[in-house]
């Protein structure tokens, strides 16, 4: 069985050694491994590995001097251990005294106080582990001597200026020892105002006694651990002095290296200090800081213990408003008893309820919280007059029902300087939120006591797995916000909220503008309280304060954040008018509404609209029109029938009486004539003088229909202006008309396209000729009725028969019937659509054949074939064209040059030769122009004819009747050839069009105004090409293939 001398000179003697050899570092490491070997038995003996030799360790301490580092080797506590009479305080003495030694020499002194606090703790628990006995005290005695005796040896080996700049390695030990001072004054009655009893008189000589002989070393120290300890607890005023002294020291130093938390720790303890000795004012102020650290950190328990201490020094003081607002606090804290919260409120009751007592005002925030407020209506936005409510919901703290007098806010109003009073005024307002969430910021969602909770904990699990097999080796959780909980708050201010301090009192401003209620009793949680809010002047009222006054005491909260606003406004009179169904569709009865919003204007009776008539939308009668008016809620008030009466000019709708703010609708049938394309008239004027604009239809970019603008010009009753108002209606159809050619019969073909969604029927589709001329148009359409399905169309054809000539201009009118699908005949609504041909006669006809080569009877692909064009002139010329278009000879007859040009797009045809050429064509009759012309077919087949296409050639002299664009000049390679050879048809090279009008010249010439030949074509029928759409047999050419073959 190993005995205690083995465990401690096995391994000592070594250490000896090694300090002999001046290897200070090994030898620290045999002391180390004695105190873990020994703190190992000592935890095994806990857990019932008992082993016998430790059992003279569990002896009852009789001694606890403290530990003595003065001398290299306490040869006394050596002998003890050797003769095993030594107690566990005596072999822990002995052995950090030996680590001590070796750490100075080491030059480690702050090492020294680091492992003497472990060691000062660890001995604590290691007695209570092995059950050992000790006077109560006597372990405070021990603790105390032990760290004053560890900063005296430091001291010793220091300087002040590295023991000023370590502090930090100090400040621990002067704590400890500051606490075990207290414990003992407590324990042996130095701290009651009463002073020690005669038992406080006897433990403090038992603990002396405890403390033997002061030592040799210390004997001549007039400042050494055995005398303060023993002078201490000697009398009340030395102990007083030891204590203040030790206790300012750990503070300056915890405040020096910016522990802030641990010195108002030290400071708090201090306070009950002063407590007990009869000094409130000066444990407040040391509370007060305490109280800082607790709420910026979050600690309920501490914050609501703190405040009691607070409040009771605040009681003793006489300070009585600072007083109530603490005891407002701990009356709604959870944290303490129903029966203690009581006590408090009824502190608050009480005085409030003394008729003499001075007025006090308090923070809300420790009596009751905003946290939500709503307007009714909850557009939050009124006219001037209505009603508007406020329901305030308040959270009382207290444990109690309360009675109070009077609940008022005050109100900033903004005078609104005619803003208000615009005729949009409706959509310019800014909407202001119906309901207002007041968030606690500084009020955790517990204890009200528990303010600045900070961050929740975000935990997340952790695993250790082994990279072999991917086995669980460990498992755990770890913290993944730490950064944001284990910050300091220290330093910073704490928050300015009713649950840190009692917050600066704050007076109500009394103004013009107030919501008041009064008796009011609140209950413990929500209670809700409504205002009837003031909206006589237009303007913006924002409520800014909240008062609730409770007998003589006043509770004010001075801001209302987020800002809470409600708009009281005036309007002006708003008539609009908005169609009943979208789109609205032209040419078609359509209804529309109008609604009048009466804003501050009160409709009389006899109030009148006047609209003003337009001949493109009229204003359809009806039999009975309803009037509709509601209250701003939507809910209606009564329905009347409207008096319309129209003239010529004007139709004037008789309006009901009204009230303010009201809503007026009524719904009339407008009808939108589609315009047909006729001559506008000149601008007319209004009944009020002003210029009628004409509607101008154009394309609308979201449909394929065009759209029309129609205005209204209104006059109203509560404004010397009228008031335009716009629609938009949409034409359903889209027409297109064409000339159709054959030979000397013309026909015309209407195109009507429903771009509407809607099906129509069409009847009584007609054409006529606006001059009414001589012409017969035969109708050659089957049906006297046509469907028009959405998005289909619908073709028209006439066939133009004339006696005489037919006239150069045909201006016709195309009209028809159409209503939506099955309806009846009355719903049928007109439509007429406009139409002019310009040049309608057929000038010229040509004919075209293609000849086979010599000798074969069809034409065969790859040989040239003869192509002969026949240009043939029909009628006499006319006025006009015998002076722009026709060159007088003076022996000659009148002629017209002529430009033919033959093209194949297909590729079907190779022209062979001249292309294209100049034709000089008499104005006669019946004349007629032959042209010859090689093709040569590329495939067989029955190929069409190439594309022959007839020009007019204006020579230079002519009149340029149309500024042409440069684009659509000739190339400039052309102009030679053509300027030479203008009355030659012999060697003309292609030309090539590019438009509509060919100019043979620069462009730079002609926008200078430089007379230049040009090409113009003909009118659509003034040419019919009888070969149009011919076809023409094309064999195959027949080749002979020679094939050699080899035979072996």
């Amino acid at each position: 069985m190993l005995s205690c001398t083995v465990f401690v000179y096995a391994q000592e003697e070594l250490a000896f050694v090694f300090e002999m050899l001046q290897q200070f570092e090994d030898a620290l490491v045999q002391y180390d491994e004695l105190d873990a070997l020994f703190t190992q038995y000592v935890l095994n003996f806990g857990a019932g590995d008992t082993a016998n030799w430790l059992g003279s360790f569990c002896a009852p301490v009789r001694n606890w001097s403290g530990l003595l580092l003065r001398r290299p080797i306490d040869m006394e506590k050596r002998d003890g251990i050797q003769r095993g009479e030594a107690s566990l305080l005596d072999l822990r003495s002995y052995l950090f005294s030996r680590q001590c030694t070796l750490l100075i020499f080491l030059q480690r002194p702050w090492e020294v106080t680091q492992r003497a606090l472990d060691l000062l703790h660890n001995c604590v628990q290691e007695l209570r582990l092995l059950e050992v006995s000790v006077l109560e005290g006597a372990l405070d005695c021990w603790v105390f001597l032990s760290c004053l005796e560890v900063l005296h040896r430091i001291e010793g080996c220091c300087d002040q200026a590295q023991l000023a700049s370590n502090c930090s390695h100090t400040v621990g030990l002067w704590a400890y020892a500051t606490d075990k001072l207290k414990s003992l004054g407590e324990l042996c009655g130095l701290v009651s105002e009463k002073g020690p009893t005669s038992e406080d008189l006897n433990r403090t000589v038992d603990l002396l006694a405890g403390l033997g002989d002061e030592r040799p070393e210390t004997v001549s120290s007039l400042q050494s651990p055995y005398k303060k300890l023993k002078e201490a607890l000697s009398s009340v005023e030395a102990f007083e002095r030891h204590y203040l002294e030790l206790s300012h020291a750990a503070m300056e130093m915890y405040t020096a290296i910016g522990r802030l938390r641990s010195a108002r720790l030290v400071g708090k303890s201090l306070a009950e200090f002063y407590m007990r000795k009869g000094d409130p004012e000066r444990a407040e102020t040391l509370l007060q800081e305490a109280l800082k650290s607790y709420v910026s950190e979050g600690w309920s328990l501490p914050v609501t213990h703190t405040r009691k201490q607070i409040a009771e020094c605040q009681k003793l003081l006489g300070r009585t408003e600072d007083y109530l607002q603490t005891s407002a606090l701990l009356a709604g804290d959870v944290n303490l008893t129903t029966e203690e919260r009581k006590h408090f409120c009824q502190e608050l009751l009480t005085f409030a309820a003394k008729s003499g007592a001075p007025k006090v005002t308090l923070s809300m925030g420790v009596f009751a919280q905003l946290t939500r407020l709503q307007f009714h209506p909850a557009t939050a936005s009124v006219h001037s007059g209505a009603v508007l409510q406020v329901e305030l919901t308040l959270r009382c703290l207290m444990p109690v029902s309360v009675h109070i007098q009077q609940v008022a806010a005050s109100i900033h109003f903004d005078v609104d300087h005619g803003g208000t009073h615009g005729r949009s005024k409706s959509t310019q307002r800014h909407r202001n939120p119906a309901t207002v969430e007041f968030i606690q910021a500084n009020l955790s969602a517990g204890p009200p006591s528990s303010s600045a909770a900070g961050p929740s904990l975000e935990m997340d699990e952790i695993q250790d797995r082994s990279p072999s097999d991917n086995s669980l080796n460990s498992t755990g959780v770890v913290c993944k916000n730490t950064h944001l909980l284990m910050r300091r708050h220290d330093s910073s201010s704490p928050p300015d909220t009713p649950n840190c301090f009692s917050p600066p009192a704050v007076a109500m401003k009394e103004g013009a503008q107030m919501l008041k209620v009064q008796d009011v009793t609140l209950e413990p949680g929500n209670n809700s309280i409504t205002f009837t809010a003031p909206s006589g002047q237009p303007g913006t009222y924002t409520l800014r304060q909240l008062c609730a006054i409770v007998g003589q005491v006043q509770l004010v909260l001075p801001h209302i954040y987020p800002s809470v606003q409600y708009e009281v406004y005036s309007q002006e009179p708003q008539l609009t008018v908005e169609p009943l169904s979208e789109p609205l569709l032209a040419g078609l009865p359509q209804m529309v509404k109008f609604t009048l919003l009466t804003g501050h204007y009160a409709v009389k009776k006899g109030d009148a609209l006047q609209l003003s008539n337009t001949d493109t939308m009229p204003i359809l009668p009806s039999t009975s029109c309803t009037a509709r008016i509601t209250d701003p809620t939507a809910e209606s008030v009564s329905e009347s029938v409207l008096f319309i009466q129209s003239s010529e000019k004007v139709t004037s709708i008789s309006l009901p009486p009204t009230p303010p703010y009201h809503t007026l609708e009524f719904q009339l049938e407008v009808l939108c004539i589609i315009p047909s394309g006729t001559d506008r008239p000149a601008n007319e004027r209004l009944t009020n003088g002003e210029i009628r604009h004409r509607p101008r239809s154009y394309s609308h970019p979201d449909t394929p229909m065009t759209a029309i603008d129609q205005r209204m010009s209104i006059d109203c009753p509560w404004s010397i202006y009228s008031t335009l108002l716009a629609l938009t209606f949409y034409i359903p159809f889209k027409t297109k008309h064409s000339l159709l050619s054959a030979g000397n019969r013309k026909y015309i073909q209407v195109c009507v396209h429903n771009v509407s969604d809607v099906n129509f029927t069409l009847a009584e589709m007609r054409l006529s000729e606006k001059p009414l001329a001589s012409l017969e148009l035969q109708s050659l359409n089957a049906k006297t009725q046509q469907l028009l399905c959405s998005k289909h169309s619908v073709f028209c054809l006439w066939e133009v028969r004339w006696k005489d000539d037919l006239p150069s201009c045909l201006q016709c009118v195309f009209s028809a019937n159409f209503s939506p699908l099955k309806q009846d005949v009355s719903s049928f609504k007109p439509f007429h659509y406009q139409f002019q041909f310009e040049r309608v006669t057929t000038l010229y006809s040509v004919r075209a054949e293609i000849l086979p080569p010599a000798g074969e009877q069809h034409c065969r692909s790859g040989f040239l074939c003869g192509l002969e064009v026949c240009i043939t002139r029909l009628t006499e010329p006319a006025e006009g064209e015998l002076a722009e278009e026709s060159k007088t000879d003076t022996d000659g007859p009148k002629t017209t040059k002529l430009m033919y040009e033959v093209a194949d797009s297909s590729s079907n045809w190779a022209v062979c030769g001249k292309s294209s050429g100049m034709v000089s064509m008499p104005i006669t009759a019946n004349a007629t122009h032959k042209v010859q012309i090689e093709v040569m077919p590329l495939f067989a087949g029955h190929l069409p004819f190439p594309k022959i296409q007839v020009l007019k050639y204006l020579p230079h002299t002519a009149a340029v009747a149309i500024q042409p664009d440069p684009d659509s000049c000739v190339e400039n390679d052309s102009l030679s050839l053509l300027d030479k050879t203008l009355d030659d048809q012999a060697d003309t090279a292609s030309i090539r069009s590019r438009g509509s009008v060919h100019s043979v010249g620069s462009g730079d010439q002609q926008q200078k105004g430089v007379a230049m030949p040009r090409l113009e074509p003909f009118s659509p029928g003034q040419v019919f090409n009888h070969s149009h759409a011919r076809q023409v047999l094309v064999l195959p050419s027949t080749d002979d293939h020679i094939m050699e073959v080899n035979a072996t």
